[in-house]
């Protein structure tokens, strides 16, 4: 099992930098108790308030079919008060159903979602992290024992090595190597098997992602211009979206726009998610897993997007900080495996062939 402590402390200290005095929001479902209570205890010790928010699992479902109209169409204002107040936001994946959504309308759920945008921008302004905490039901999806899930996460997570806090600095590092490599790129090309795609990134800036937010992390990424994608890309790895799978989605670009569409499972998700607003179409992100210790797809996004020899594109949403322009509420990460022999090649040199980093 994973030392719940350790995990708190590298919160505190690497992903939030906790001083006297902040006010931190804590929230994850019940099964997350050990962690959020280890969290309690560290930002108590760093001088903070922590300030813990935890749901009984199947409360998103219960929501849907028990909301009335006027409060899909809201949020309770005391959310936003919270989010505008605090310092610092952790969230725990700790989930009892990773599919507790599927039987939910896609339309409601990206109707309550596009109502609850300003809680969301709030909620963006903040410090935060993102990390996840073992539950039977991720170690069900992942296909592994509990046992071997734990592990698994603990490793990813870098709280298996003497000085965690280190491992993420190395981390660091090493991508902000590659991030400095890339700055002066201006076209990007993904080839595999279905893929063939090519987008611009000239201008744009890459960010290292090294653990400060997403937690376990491990990746760089950035903000493709927005009319820029021509292609088709394949993406093999499943991806979960507010509560429900699609897997093997294919997507066609054309003038940086989604021109055609296709899923060999949860296509009617696939449409809604791109019928969500006009930016839905477009690209936000394109980002490179880096983390070594995530050596295999597990259903969750926060982990598979990391996967070293991946690459992922987000329909939606940009980052401002990459320089990306893309407004939507949708921010979908997707994944394309290249480690069975793909290619991604900047200015027309390889960057990446079959999973590794071309040196």
């Amino acid at each position: 099992m994973i030392d719940a402590d350790a995990l708190a402390a590298l919160i505190c200290d690497w992903c939030l930098e906790v001083e006297p005095g902040q006010q931190v929001l804590v929230e994850s479902t019940t099964l997350g108790q050990a962690p959020a209570a280890a969290l309690h205890r560290a930002i108590l010790e760093r001088g903070g308030w922590p300030l813990l928010r935890l749901s009984p699992p199947g409360t998103a479902p219960d929501f849907y079919r028990h909301a009335r109209p006027e409060q899909l169409d809201s949020f309770a204002p005391l959310e936003l008060l919270e989010a505008e107040r605090a310092d610092a936001r952790v969230t725990i994946q700790a989930p009892a159903n990773t599919t507790e959504l599927t039987g939910t309308s896609p339309e409601l759920v990206t109707r309550a979602t596009r109502a609850r945008r300003a809680l969301r921008e709030a909620r963006l302004a903040l410090r935060w992290c993102g990390t996840i905490w073992p539950t039977p039901a991720l170690a069900q999806q992942a296909r592994m024992s509990e046992r071997d899930y734990s592990e698994f996460v603990e490793r990813a997570l870098f709280v298996d090595r003497p000085d965690p806090t280190q491992a993420w600095r190395e981390l660091s590092a090493r991508q902000a190597r590659l991030v400095e490599r890339l700055s002066s790129v201006s076209e990007i090309h993904i080839e595999s098997d279905g893929t063939d795609l090519r987008l611009s990134v000239g201008g744009r800036t890459w960010i290292n992602s090294d653990g400060r937010r997403n937690l376990p992390s491990g990746e760089v990424f950035t903000g493709p211009h927005e009319h820029s994608a021509n292609g088709t890309i394949r993406f093999d790895v499943p991806s979960d979206v507010r509560g429900a799978e699609v897997a093997g989605i294919e997507l066609t670009f054309a003038a940086g726009e989604v021109v055609g569409a296709s899923a060999d499972r949860g296509a009617d998700r696939l449409a809604a998610m791109l019928a969500s607003d006009a930016g839905a179409r477009f690209l936000g992100e394109l980002g490179i897993g880096t983390n070594t210790g995530i050596d295999r797809a597990t259903g969750s996004t926060l982990l598979d997007e990391k996967i070293a020899g991946t690459v992922h594109l987000a329909l939606g949403r940009s980052y401002p900080e990459t320089g990306g322009r893309n407004d939507s509420q949708l921010h979908w990460d997707l994944i394309c495996d290249l480690r069975g022999g793909g290619r991604l090649s900047v200015d027309g040199e390889p960057l990446i062939e079959a999973g590794a980093l071309v040196e």
